[in-house]
């Protein structure tokens, strides 16, 4: 009698792994084993840079506020104390948008902020 070989359920867990590593370098895109260890690696960097990215937007988005608010002759802790105070409920990626894309209208924020200051 022939061996079951399990071969349709061997080969899709296979091509899954293998398509998972398309585009990566040299055997790791093409052997089994390389492959398996590739994209485990690959799929525990993703989820933990999922949660870096926000982190690392936040950071952007008060690095600009910072030089933004600078100009204007504010730090970017007073600018937010400021409009905490004034209950200005706008959140720190408009903020940093109206910065780069609304220079007059962060100005008024920015007259805002420092009126409640005062």
């Amino acid at each position: 009698m022939v061996r079951v070989t399990n071969a349709v359920a061997s080969h899709r867990r296979k091509k899954r792994i293998f398509k998972q590593a398309k585009g990566f370098w040299g055997d790791r895109k093409n052997h089994l084993r390389l492959s398996m260890d590739a994209v485990m690696r690959a799929m525990a960097y993703n989820y933990e840079h999922r949660k870096l990215k926000k982190r690392d937007f936040r950071s952007l988005w008060i690095t600009r506020l910072g030089v933004a608010s600078k100009i204007h002759g504010m730090s970017y802790s007073r600018l937010i104390f400021g409009l905490k105070k004034a209950g200005c409920e706008i959140n720190r990626k408009m903020l940093s948008e109206m910065a780069i894309r609304d220079p007059d209208g962060f100005a008024q924020v920015i007259g805002t902020a420092k009126k409640a200051l005062a």
